[in-house]
């Protein structure tokens, strides 16, 4: 499996890596990676790799067979062979803000405690589909108080049960679309606040700033029915 450096620090940006493989569909596989891997509604990482050759200019990354990450070129290159030892950098500003989303979208389930039934997140604004039969009746308050959960600045932290003990605790999960990662033994959980003040925690393979207060301040924008009993709502990053 590719050693997943983000999920150890997801502020790292570069990291020395090797090739172990490429994919037939023409990815680039190392033995760790910073590269997030499109997943759970978050994009894979952009960035590029530098070795002795060049530059390779990275797209995306993508989960590949036996747990590995693929990293995706942008365009056409001579690939570095397997052995081959590189630089990984992804493209920092970008992750941040998904980062910053990401976590914006986890408030977003405490202001609207409905359950989820699909979401979207991007570098600019990231959305939540609820099972939301008629709309709220006052989208400027619930931005108020999103915002005020963020400002806060509550400590986002990761923790670690069994699958067997998430399958117990059901109520965990907000998601209906997708089903937590489930598999490997164990799921992480990201848990926002601590003690008397948390105020979220539910499963997550995706990646968060380490304070609520980084995120900035949010921005709602329309609300829009997507079924009989769905709405999507959207939220921006201000700056």
């Amino acid at each position: 499996m590719t050693e997943l450096l983000f999920r150890d620090d997801p502020y790292l940006a570069e990291a020395e890596a090797r090739v172990i493989a490429h994919t037939p569909e023409g990815g680039i596989v190392l033995d760790r990676s910073v590269f997030y891997p499109t997943s759970g509604g978050q994009p894979g990482d952009s960035g590029r790799l530098i070795w002795q050759e060049g530059v390779i200019p990275v797209a995306t990354a993508v989960k590949a067979e036996g747990g590995h990450v693929a990293l995706v070129p942008s365009e056409p290159v001579a690939m570095p062979p397997p052995g081959t030892l590189l630089r990984q950098q992804i493209d920092w500003t970008r992750r941040h803000r998904h980062m910053r989303v990401h976590t914006a979208l986890h408030l977003l389930s405490v202001v609207i405690p409905l359950p989820v039934t699909g979401g979207q997140i991007g570098t600019d604004r990231g959305r939540l589909d609820f099972d939301m039969p008629d709309p709220p009746e006052d989208i400027a308050a619930l931005e108020v108080r999103l915002n005020g959960l963020i400002a806060r600045d509550l400590p986002v932290t990761e923790s670690w049960i069994t699958d067997d003990e998430l399958l117990a605790n059901p109520g965990l999960v907000k998601t209906m679309s997708a089903p937590p990662p489930m598999g490997q033994g164990r799921v992480r959980l990201v848990r926002i606040g601590q003690g008397a003040d948390q105020i979220d925690l539910q499963p997550c393979g995706g990646t968060h700033v380490a304070r609520t207060a980084e995120i900035g301040r949010i921005a709602f924008g329309k609300i829009e029915k997507k079924g009989r009993q769905n709405r999507r709502v959207t939220i921006s990053l201000v700056d």
